[in-house]
């Protein structure tokens, strides 16, 4: 897909004004996010990322624009599972609730640019070297395993110990917030707030969560403008998405399993696609199947759909669960 340097500059220029706009009027406005606010801005970039998959449709044809719809549910569908860090990293550093919305605005900007050179360096390979297709599709096949024996445990500890203890380190902090700034003056001195180390920590664990999501969008498309802005619409709904669901996360409670079967699923794509680039479509007589985009956004689509009902029905079972009875009784 060859894409004009005037589309990439404008469309770079578009989302990084999307940004901005919007960190000047949380900046101007610090408060709490209604669930009523985040809906409507849910709905906002979910309509943006709808109006530039209809925009692919009718400039550059049906197989962009669904290779960019499945790229996007996917890379929105990944991220969810960012939103337990975001949590975790917003209870334990006690942000206020006025500054959440700047915290995450900033630290996701700060990771979609970092994913930007991690996107760049994957069309790369992927265009030079066909056997990176074999590497992406055993990481994520290893990947889905880790997640599905992983279940419903936490996996932010990392996140949460050992990387942010080191930020601590590295970042002159004060033990205190001061509104929602970032830096400030502790005995005359010139500091950072604990908010600079939030924002740090939440822009590296979505580096961290893009080893996987990137692999995997990149077997639903190699094209680097729709990895890209498949990536950028995800990353930038995912914010008011934290908002949104709020205590809702409790109840995906089967989503590790949901995210680990698309894993797999686009893992075995990649690696049946290098082998199909290769010549190889048979294995003795065995033939190789050729998974396209509808397929695959299908598949992706009922994987989720089946995990998020799931998720409802079990929460909903465990709450009528009664308690067991102690020794006491």
């Amino acid at each position: 897909m060859h894409v004009p340097l005037w589309v990439w500059v404008l469309t770079v220029v578009g989302i990084t004004a999307i940004i901005v706009a919007d960190l000047v009027w949380a900046d101007r406005r610090p408060h709490t996010v209604s669930m009523r606010e985040a809906t409507l801005w849910v709905l906002l970039y979910v309509g943006l990322a709808g109006a530039f998959c209809l925009g692919l449709l009718l400039t550059a044809g049906s197989r962009p624009a669904g290779e960019f719809l499945a790229g996007y549910i996917t890379e929105y569908s990944l991220s969810v599972d960012n939103l337990f860090v975001f949590v975790i990293l917003l209870s334990r550093f006690a942000v206020p609730a006025v500054s959440q919305h700047k915290v995450l605005l900033i630290g996701i900007a700060i990771s979609l640019v970092l994913r930007a050179a991690f996107i760049a360096a994957g069309t790369a390979a992927v265009h030079a070297f066909e056997w990176v297709f074999y590497i992406f599709g055993a990481l994520l096949i290893y990947t889905a395993v880790k997640l599905a024996a992983q279940g419903e445990e936490e996996e932010a500890d990392f996140h949460d110990g050992r990387l942010v203890r080191l930020m601590r380190r590295v970042v002159p902090t004060s033990g205190e917030y001061d509104g929602s700034k970032l830096t400030t003056r502790v005995d005359g001195r010139r500091m950072f707030t604990p908010m600079v180390v939030v924002v740090l920590a939440i822009g590296a664990a979505n580096v961290v969560f893009a080893l996987d999501s990137i692999p995997a969008i990149f077997g639903l498309t190699q094209a680097g403008f729709l990895v890209f802005t498949a990536n950028a619409f995800a990353l930038m709904g995912l914010r008011q998405l934290y908002f949104l669901l709020g205590g809702l996360l409790d109840r995906l409670i089967y989503l590790s399993y949901g995210l680990a079967v698309v894993l797999g699923f686009i893992g075995v794509k990649l690696i049946l696609e290098a082998m199909e680039s290769e010549g190889l479509n048979d294995i003795g007589p065995v033939h190789l199947p050729h998974i396209g985009i509808v397929a695959s956004l299908a598949f992706i689509a009922a994987t989720l759909t089946v995990t998020s009902v799931a998720s409802v029905a079990g929460s909903r079972a465990r709450t009528r669960e009664p308690e067991p009875a102690s020794w006491n009784d």
